[in-house]
C-alpha cells in the first residue's frame, strides 16, 4: 500500500469517475486503474463498484475511504509541521467563501495579504455553507469564511466581526416611508430573497419569524438567485425590498443610499467567522488571514469589546 494509491482512491471517490480522477491526478486512466486494482488485491476487498455510473464505493470501500482520509491527513501534517516551524510563513492554503461574503470581504484583504506573504499560495473559491462544511470534513479545503454559529462540534470558529443588516426598500414600498424598521414591520410578500441553500435566506426568514412557504405569495413575479447585487438592482428598479448586510451597502450610489433604512435596537446582525477543523496545523497562515481581515474592516463592524449584539441564527 502506498500514499499514491490512497490519493487515487480519494480522487475516484471525489469525482465518481475513473477518467476524471486520473486527469485530476495527472496520470493516465490505465495507470490509476492498475494501482487501484493492486490495492484491492493486496487488501482483499473491492473498493469501487465499476458496474455503476457514476462509480460508487462498496460498503467495504466506504470504510476504507474514510480511513484513507485519516492517513492522508496525518501524512500531510508532516509537511505542515516543517513549514510551521520555519521563519517564513509559506505553503498552500485553500479557502472557501460563501457568496454573500466574497464580493465584499475578499477585496478588503487579498491584495495586502498577497503582498505581505508572497510565499503563501492562497487558493480561494466560492461555495455555500453546507458545501464548505463538507469540504473541510473531506480535507479538500483548509478553512471557510462564512456566517456562524454553525453548531458543529467538529469545527473551530474564529469570530472576525459582527455585521448589521439594513433594509433596502424601493420608494414604492411601505418600508421606504419609515425612519427606522422593526422586525415586525417586515412583510414576506414584498421581500426579495436569495434562493434555497443560502444561509442569509434562512436568517431573513428567522428574522421575520414566518415559515418560508409564505415568502413571496403575494407577487406575480418570482425570482430565485444567489446574488445580493441582483436583488439590489431589482429593488432599485422599483420593486419591493430586501435586506443587505452592511458591507454590501458600501458602493451604493447617493440615490440608492436614500433607500436604506436602519433597524431599531437591538439591530439584527450576522456573525462572520473563519472556520476550520479541529485537526489543524496551518495556524500561522490562518492567523495571518485573520489579522489581515480584521485590520482592514471598517471600524463600525469590528468585534465589539464587551458589547452585545443580536445575532440572527442561520439554521
Amino acid at each position: 500500500m502506498t500514499i499514491t494509491q490512497l490519493e487515487y482512491v480519494i480522487a475516484v471517490d471525489k469525482y465518481r469517475h475513473f477518467g476524471k480522477a486520473s486527469k485530476a491526478c495527472h496520470v493516465t486512466q490505465p495507470t490509476l486503474s492498475m494501482q487501484l486494482q493492486k490495492l484491492e488485491e493486496e487488501l482483499g476487498v473491492i473498493i469501487f463498484d465499476r458496474s455503476k455510473s457514476p462509480t460508487l464505493p462498496t460498503l467495504e470501500g466506504v470504510k476504507l475511504i474514510e480511513q484513507a482520509r485519516v492517513v492522508l491527513r496525518e501524512y500531510k501534517k508532516i509537511f505542515d509541521v516543517v513549514k510551521n516551524n520555519g521563519d517564513v510563513i509559506q505553503g498552500d492554503f485553500r479557502l472557501a467563501v460563501i457568496p454573500t461574503l466574497s464580493p465584499y470581504v475578499l477585496p478588503l484583504f487579498l491584495e495586502q495579504f498577497s503582498s505581505k506573504y508572497p510565499q503563501v499560495n492562497l487558493i480561494v473559491e466560492e461555495a455555500k455553507t453546507e458545501d464548505i462544511i463538507e469540504l473541510i470534513d473531506k480535507d479538500e479545503i483548509d478553512a471557510g469564511l462564512l456566517v456562524t454559529p454553525l453548531h458543529e462540534e467538529k469545527l473551530i470558529e474564529r469570530v472576525l466581526f459582527y455585521e448589521p443588516f439594513y433594509v433596502f426598500a424601493s420608494n414604492q414600498n411601505i418600508l421606504f416611508q419609515k425612519d427606522k424598521i422593526k422586525a415586525s414591520d417586515l412583510d414576506l410578500d414584498g421581500i426579495w430573497l436569495l434562493n434555497e441553500g443560502h444561509c442569509m435566506r434562512t436568517q431573513v426568514l428567522n428574522l421575520c419569524k414566518k415559515e418560508k412557504e409564505g415568502a413571496g405569495k403575494g407577487k406575480n413575479l418570482h425570482f430565485e438567485g444567489g446574488s445580493l447585487e441582483t436583488l439590489k438592482n431589482i429593488v432599485s428598479g422599483g420593486r419591493g425590498y430586501t435586506l443587505l448586510p452592511q458591507l454590501a451597502t458600501k458602493n451604493l450610489s447617493p440615490n440608492e443610499r436614500k433607500m436604506l433604512r436602519e433597524f431599531q435596537a437591538p439591530v439584527p446582525t450576522r456573525e462572520v467567522s473563519l472556520v476550520h477543523g479541529r485537526s489543524f496545523l496551518k495556524e500561522r497562515i490562518i492567523d495571518a488571514i485573520e489579522q489581515e481581515i480584521i485590520a482592514n474592516l471598517p471600524d463600525s463592524i469590528k468585534t465589539p469589546k464587551g458589547g452585545k449584539v443580536s445575532v440572527v441564527e442561520i439554521f
